[in-house]
C-alpha cells in the first residue's frame, strides 16, 4: 500500500526535475520530488553554475594581471582560492535553497532518497536511515535522474588526486601541473580555469580536435588562446596507464605515431563524458524500453512505451545540456496536466565557456553540407569590432550559414567574447524562420558585440560595412 498518493511523481531534482515539478504546481497538479542527493542536481550543485562562478573569477584575475596596456597597473594582486571556493559555494547555496523554495511554494513535496520505480504508477523511496516508503502516482512518473561521469578501470578515481569535475570544482589550491584526460566541453572549460589561476595544464585527447564535433573553425580559436597561455594539447593521444603515489600522478600516453611518453602531475581530471542513469532504477523491470547505453526512450511528448511512465534531460537522450531538460520538463509537465505540448523545437543552442566563449545554434557548416543543401557562409571578425575592441577582447569570429537558394538562417557559430548570449538572437532567428535580412535590416545599438552578428548577416548578403565582402572560403 502506498503512504501517500499524487497526481505525479517526479524522480530527480535536478535542471529537468525541478522545473517540471514547479510547472506541475503552477497547472495545479500535486506532485512529489524524489531527489538522491541534493536539489538541484549536478548543474546547479558541481556543474553549470559552480563552474561558470569559478570561470569569471580567474577571468577577471587573469585581466587584472594583464590590464597595464590599458593604463592600469596592479601592485601586489593576490588570489586566495579558498575565499574563491566559498563565494562559489555561497552562489550554489543559495541557488539550491531557493529551488527548494519555489517547489513548496507551488504546492510541491520533496523526499530525499533513493527512488525505484515499482510500478507504472508506484514508487518506491529508500532513504539514508534505511527505512522505506512507497508513493502511488495516479498519473504520471516522470523519470530525471541525468548522468553519471564515466570512469574507466585503468584511471581510477580516488576524489583527491584523480578527480573528476565533481572534485574540481573545488579544488582549494592550484599548484603544479594538471593533466586533463579528455578536451571536451568540461575538461576544456575547467582546464583553463585552473591554467589562468596559476596550473600547467596538458590535455590528452583520443580524437583528433579538441571539444568533440564542435565545428574546427571555432575550435581552432580556442586551441590557439590556450596553447598561447602555455597549455599544452595532445591530439590522437591515448591515456594507457596511470600510477599514483604520495599525492602525485604518473600517467604513461600512446603517441599518435605509437611512442610512449609519461607525464608528471599534480592533478588529474577525467573528463571523458557521462553515461546516463537509466539503468537499476527498475525501469526495465516494468516493461520501458531503453537503448544500448541506457538512455530511456521516449517520443515527442516524452512518454516512453509504458503509459504514464515519462523521462526527461539527459536521461532520455543526447544533447546533455541544462536547458534542454528544463524545455523538457515543462513541456512534460504541460502534456500531464493535459495542455498540448510537444517537443518541436527547430534548434538547441549550446554554450561552452572557454576562453574565448564557443555557442552555436542551428545547422553547422559540415551538417548542413551533409544534409544536401547548397550553403551560403558570412563571417564577421571580432578583431574589427569597435565594441571588442574597447573590452580588449578581439579573438574570434561570428559565422552564419544560410540557404544558398533562399537566404532562410540555417545556423549560426560564434566564437569570442560574449558568445553564450549572443547567440540567443541568432536561435529566435531559426526558430522563427528568419532570413539574412531579417537579422542583417535589424538595427542594433552602438556600440555593442551584437553588432558583430548584424554584420555577418551583412556580408553573407554582401553589403557589409566594416570588413570585405568576399564570401567566406569553407573551412569544412
Amino acid at each position: 500500500m502506498a503512504n501517500k498518493s499524487f497526481d505525479a511523481i517526479v524522480i530527480g531534482g535536478g535542471p529537468g526535475g525541478y522545473p517540471c515539478a514547479i510547472r506541475l504546481g503552477q497547472l495545479k497538479q500535486k506532485v512529489l520530488v524524489v531527489e538522491k542527493e541534493y536539489v538541484g542536481g549536478v548543474c546547479l550543485n558541481w556543474g553549470c553554475i559552480p563552474s561558470k562562478a569559478l570561470i569569471a573569477a580567474s577571468g577577471l584575475y587573469e585581466r587584472i594581471l594583464h590590464a597595464e596596456k590599458m593604463g592600469i597597473t596592479a601592485q601586489g594582486v593576490h588570489i586566495d582560492i579558498g575565499k574563491m571556493q566559498d563565494w562559489k559555494e555561497g552562489i550554489v547555496k543559495k541557488l539550491t535553497s531557493g529551488v527548494a523554495t519555489l517547489i513548496k511554494a507551488n504546492g510541491g513535496e520533496i523526499v530525499m532518497g533513493t527512488a525505484r520505480v515499482t510500478g507504472p504508477k508506484s514508487v518506491e523511496v529508500t532513504k539514508a536511515d534505511g527505512t522505506k516508503e512507497t508513493f502511488e502516482a495516479t498519473k504520471a512518473i516522470v523519470v530525471a535522474t541525468g548522468a553519471t561521469p564515466i570512469e574507466l578501470p585503468h584511471l581510477k578515481i580516488d576524489g583527491e588526486t584523480v578527480i573528476t569535475a565533481r572534485q574540481a570544482v573545488s579544488m582549494r589550491e592550484a599548484k603544479g601541473t594538471m593533466i586533463v584526460v579528455g578536451g571536451g566541453v568540461i575538461g576544456m572549460e575547467l582546464g583553463m580555469v585552473y591554467q589562468k589561476l596559476g596550473m600547467k595544464v596538458i590535455v590528452v585527447e583520443l580524437l583528433d580536435q579538441l571539444l568533440g564535433t564542435t565545428d574546427p573553425d571555432l575550435v581552432q580559436v580556442v586551441q590557439k588562446a590556450f596553447e598561447k597561455a602555455g597549455g599544452e594539447v595532445l591530439l590522437k593521444t591515448k591515456a594507457t596507464n596511470l600510477r599514483v603515489e604520495n599525492k602525485k600522478a604518473m600517467l604513461t600516453v600512446e603517441l599518435p605515431d605509437g611512442a610512449k611518453r609519461d607525464i608528471e602531475a599534480d592533478k588529474v581530471l577525467v573528463s571523458i563524458g557521462f553515461r546516463p542513469n537509466g539503468k537499476g532504477i527498475g525501469l526495465e523491470e516494468i516493461g520501458v524500453n531503453l537503448d544500448q547505453r541506457g538512455h530511456v526512450l521516449v517520443d515527442d511528448k516524452l512518454q516512453t512505451n509504458v503509459k504514464g511512465v515519462y523521462a526527461i534531460g539527459d536521461v532520455s537522450g543526447a544533447p546533455y545540456l541544462a536547458h534542454k531538460a528544463t524545455k523538457e520538463g515543462e513541456i512534460v509537465a504541460e502534456v500531464i496536466a493535459g495542455k498540448k505540448s510537444a517537443r518541436d523545437w527547430r534548434t538547441m543552442p549550446s554554450a561552452i565557456f572557454t576562453e574565448p566563449e564557443i555557442a552555436t545554434t542551428g545547422m553547422s557548416e559540415r551538417d548542413a553540407k551533409a544534409a544536401g543543401k547548397k550553403v551560403k557562409l558570412g563571417k564577421f571578425p571580432f578583431s574589427v569590432l569597435g565594441r571588442a575592441m574597447a573590452i580588449d577582447s578581439t579573438e574570434g569570429f561570428v559565422k552564419v550559414i544560410l540557404d544558398e537558394q533562399t537566404n532562410e538562417v540555417l545556423g549560426v557559430a560564434i566564437v569570442g567574447p560574449e558568445a553564450s548570449d549572443l547567440i540567443s538572437e541568432a536561435s529566435l532567428a531559426i526558430e522563427m524562420c528568419a532570413f539574412a535580412e531579417d537579422v542583417a535590416m535589424t538595427i542594433h545599438p552602438h556600440p555593442t558585440l551584437g553588432e558583430g552578428v548584424m554584420e555577418a548577416f551583412h556580408q553573407a548578403l554582401g553589403h557589409a560595412i566594416h570588413t570585405n565582402n568576399r564570401p567566406p572560403r569553407p573551412s569544412v
